[in-house]
């Protein structure tokens, strides 16, 4: 399989399409082309890391429609949305649904290859925070009951102090607790290293909820 980007140029006139190819190979990209948003939608690769040319009057679904639905059916592709009757209304809907960049035909070539560097950088970012998350998934999951009870109170910041507390144990207790984890999660410092990636697997509410936590023990 080829290392270069992909990019999916969607467009109603074949001229565009034609000229986008051209243009988006010469560059050393790689380039799948969609006649129409439906076309795009059925066709299209959703798991495959991809940035979007999307013009936004087309037969059928219009751009902003089909910008909408990849949002519903969770397409995690950053949009640059193309157009040859640019407006500030639309420029705005687009932009509110996530689109990286709007730019009205005919497009400046600078200004098309660097929105789509921005988009492939959000597309990385995207990876690497998803990576972060399988890794910690997998991590909690290796931790007894008791550590993931004191890791569910680092998650939320919370001292040794009140941990201990909340769990009915001692201080010192808990600072055995938060050394295993952080053996196991093989970290120096569980707040830089690993709190932000785990934050969203652990239960936190219970801690939220405790009277004893809101009072501030």
């Amino acid at each position: 399989m080829s290392d270069k980007n992909l990019v999916h140029v969607v467009d109603d006139e074949d001229s565009i399409r034609r000229s986008l190819d051209f243009l988006l190979r010469s560059a050393g990209f790689r380039v799948e082309k969609w006649q129409d948003g439906e076309a795009f939608l059925k066709g299209a690769d959703r798991a495959q890391p991809a940035c979007v040319l999307l013009d936004v009057r087309m037969p059928g679904m219009d751009g902003l429609q089909v910008q909408a639905e990849m949002a519903e059916r969770g397409y995690n592709l950053p949009v640059i949305v193309l157009t040859g009757h640019g407006d500030i209304a639309t420029a705005v809907r687009a932009m509110r649904g996530g689109a990286v960049d709007f730019l009205e035909k005919p497009f400046n070539r600078e200004r098309l290859l660097q929105a789509l560097e921005t988009g492939f950088v959000q597309l990385s970012d995207r990876e690497g925070a998803r990576n972060r998350q399988d890794w910690a998934r997998t991590q909690v999951a290796g931790l007894t009951p008791r550590e993931r009870e004191v890791l569910e109170g680092l998650a939320c910041g919370y001292p040794n102090k009140t941990i201990a507390y909340d769990l009915g144990i001692s201080s010192r207790t808990v600072e055995v607790y938060r050394a295993n984890v952080m053996t196991k999660f093989e970290v120096a410092n569980f707040m830089s290293d690993c709190e932000p990636a785990t934050t969203r697997f652990v239960d936190t509410c219970r801690y939220r909820n405790n009277g004893a936590i809101a009072e501030g023990h």
